[in-house]
């Protein structure tokens, strides 16, 4: 036997009237900007605002030919750096302070890293003439050449430049550019 519904009694009419769709979207998408998306998600071009800002490793300023694009999972393939314009002998340049932490060969072009007191490796090739293992650079700093005879493929002589946060590849442009998102304000009524 089924305990009977207790019957409600009638809710008087609120004097407050009901919220509007779009005020209640407007305050919930306002609140999402200012604390953050639930779980901490963001996208990923907000994130990683505190990076330092760093100075290009070429100059005048490169024009970048291959963006960096990182691959779906750890172990595809994608393109874990940015490719700057570069010609064969130019100077390369430290884009932050920190320490040659590898100078050598690999496979069959001179690399060069550059460990900042953060932590973050820096990383160019193909170069030539690089300063020693263990040599403390400051920004801006000349730490190598472009090689005058290898090739990057698929850009020819430009410099590839990859930057390393831990075991995880960012994008170089990270950090001498702000690459965040435009956030658009509203006009003030006395400019309408």
């Amino acid at each position: 036997m089924r305990a009977p519904i207790a019957s409600r009694a009638p809710v008087p009419p609120s004097s407050h009237p009901a919220p509007r769709p779009r005020a209640v979207a407007v305050l919930v998408v306002s609140l999402l900007l200012l604390v953050g998306l639930p779980g901490g998600a963001a996208p990923a071009a907000l994130a990683g605002t505190d990076r330092p800002r760093w100075e290009w490793p070429l100059s005048p300023r490169p024009a970048v030919v291959g963006a960096y694009r990182p691959p779906a999972q750890r172990w595809l393939s994608g393109h874990r750096g940015a490719d700057l314009a570069a010609a064969p002998g130019q100077e390369v340049r430290s884009p932050a302070a920190g320490t040659v932490s590898f100078s050598g060969t690999v496979v069959d072009r001179g690399v060069i890293t550059v460990t900042t007191a953060d932590g973050r490796r820096i990383s160019m090739e193909p170069v030539a003439q690089q300063l020693p293992r263990g040599t403390r650079v400051s920004a801006g700093q000349r730490i190598a050449v472009r090689d005058e005879q290898a090739v990057h493929e698929p850009c020819g002589t430009c410099l590839h430049w990859g930057v390393r946060e831990g075991e995880e590849y960012v994008n170089p442009l990270l950090f001498v550019g702000d690459l965040r998102p435009s956030v658009l304000l509203p006009v003030p009524e006395h400019l309408k």
